[in-house]
C-alpha cells in the first residue's frame, strides 16, 4: 500500500474509535441512570415524578446520576404512563400588555411549586385565535387552562374537557373566577381626583369586557356619589397605548376639556401622557391622569403615573390553587375570588388647575 493509499484510508484503530464514539452519543436511558446509582428503574421513576416516597438520599444519588449522565425523562412516555402531562395551558388577551406578563410570572411560579409546566398563548382580542389556542391547548392533552382576560365562545366545551379558571371576567358560571374589584378600583380613582378638585374628570372605556364594564360602571358611580353627573363623559377606547393616544386626543379637543382622565389600564394613560404632551399640556399642571394595574411602566421615573394597583402576582397564585385544587377535585363547587386593589398616587396627578 502506497503512502498516499495509507492516507485515504482509516485504520481499523480509527474505524473502532468511531464506533465507540457514536455508542457514547446515545441517549441514557432510566436503565442507566438505575445502574449508576445503584437502585432499581421504578425508584427512578419515582425520583422523576416527584414522589415524595423516596428517602432524601436516594433522592440525590439519582439526581446526581441523572445529571453526570444528561439524562432527560421521557415526557411522552411519562404521560401515558401517568394518564396526565403536567402541562397548563395559559391564554392571554394580549402579550404586549404589561400586566399580563407579570401576572403570568406569579402563575408559573405557583405551578412549578405545584410540578407543572406552563405554556403560553395569545388571543390578541380575537375570537377566532382564542377558538384556536384553546383547541390547540386541548389536542396537546393539557392538564388545564388559565384564561386571563379571555371567554371563547367554547368555553362550556372546554370546561367539561379540563379544569379552567378564568381570570379578570366574572360573567360566566360553571368554573372558577380569580377577579379584581374594578368598581371600588375605578371609585378609589375618582375619589383621589374630587380630593384634588376636580370636578371635569373624563373617562377613556376599554374593549368591550365585563372588566371595561365594571370600570365604567365604579366611575359613573363615584362621579354620581360626588355629585358630578353631569360632568360624566366616557369616551371608546380599548386597551391599548395607541387607543389611549387617539381616545385622549378626543377628549383634550372638547370645549371645556377636561381637567382629568381616568384610564382603563396603564397602557391607555401613557398613551393619553403622550397626546397631552403633543398638545403642549403639562401633567399634573394643567391635566392630571390615573392608570390602572400599576405595571413596571407605571413606576418608571420619567412615567410616574398615579395608578390603581391591582396585585397581579397574587392573581396568578390564587389562580394556580384554584386550578390545581380543581385538578384534584373535579367535581367541587366553582369559587370565585375577589381581590381587592388599592391606589397607588405618584407625580401624574395634582390640584385642578386654576382658570
Amino acid at each position: 500500500m502506497s503512502v498516499d493509499e495509507d492516507a485515504s484510508q482509516p485504520t481499523r484503530s480509527v474505524i473502532r474509535t468511531r464506533r465507540v464514539a457514536g455508542l457514547s452519543g446515545a441517549k441514557p436511558t432510566i436503565r442507566n441512570v438505575a445502574e449508576r446509582a445503584g437502585v432499581s428503574k421504578s425508584l427512578v421513576s419515582l425520583v422523576m415524578r416527584g414522589s415524595p416516597h423516596v428517602s432524601e438520599r436516594r433522592r440525590q444519588a439519582v439526581l446526581k446520576a441523572a445529571r453526570e449522565l444528561g439524562y432527560r425523562p421521557n415526557a411522552v412516555a411519562r404521560s401515558l404512563v401517568e394518564g396526565r402531562t403536567r402541562l397548563i395551558g395559559a391564554l392571554v388577551a394580549d402579550l404586549h400588555n404589561p400586566f399580563f406578563a407579570e401576572f403570568l410570572d406569579g402563575l408559573q411560579e405557583s405551578l412549578h411549586g405545584a410540578n407543572l409546566r406552563m405554556i403560553v398563548g395569545s388571543g390578541r382580542w380575537d375570537p377566532l385565535f382564542e377558538a384556536e389556542a384553546v383547541d390547540a391547548f386541548l389536542e396537546m392533552r393539557v392538564d388545564g387552562l388559565v384564561l386571563l382576560s379571555v371567554v371563547p365562545d367554547s368555553l362550556n366545551d372546554a370546561a367539561a374537557s379540563v379544569p379552567v379558571v378564568i381570570v379578570g371576567e366574572r360573567d360566566v358560571s360553571g368554573v372558577d373566577i380569580v377577579v379584581d374589584d374594578d368598581e371600588l378600583g375605578a371609585r378609589l380613582a375618582v375619589d383621589h381626583l374630587v380630593e384634588l378638585g376636580h370636578q371635569s374628570i373624563a373617562h377613556i372605556e376599554g374593549a368591550p369586557s365585563t372588566t371595561a364594564r365594571y370600570r365604567r360602571a365604579g366611575y359613573e358611580q363615584a362621579m354620581s356619589q360626588h355629585g358630578l353627573a353631569s360632568h360624566i363623559v366616557v369616551e371608546p377606547g380599548d386597551f391599548t397605548e395607541e387607543g389611549g393616544h387617539r381616545a385622549a386626543r378626543a377628549l383634550l379637543s372638547r370645549r371645556p376639556r377636561p381637567t382629568a382622565i381616568f384610564a382603563p389600564n396603564d397602557l391607555v394613560a401613557i398613551g393619553a401622557l403622550s397626546a397631552a404632551d403633543e398638545l403642549g399640556l403639562r401633567v399634573p399642571a394643567d391635566l392630571s391622569i390615573v392608570g390602572y394595574d400599576n405595571t413596571h411602566l407605571a413606576a418608571i421615573r420619567h412615567i410616574s403615573l398615579t395608578t390603581v394597583d391591582q396585585p397581579r402576582r397574587d392573581m396568578g397564585r390564587v389562580a394556580a390553587e384554584l386550578l390545581c385544587a380543581r385538578i384534584d377535585d373535579v367535581l367541587r363547587e366553582p369559587r370565585q375570588t375577589l381581590v381587592v386593589p388599592h391606589l397607588v398616587v405618584r407625580a401624574t396627578t395634582g390640584r385642578v388647575p386654576h382658570p
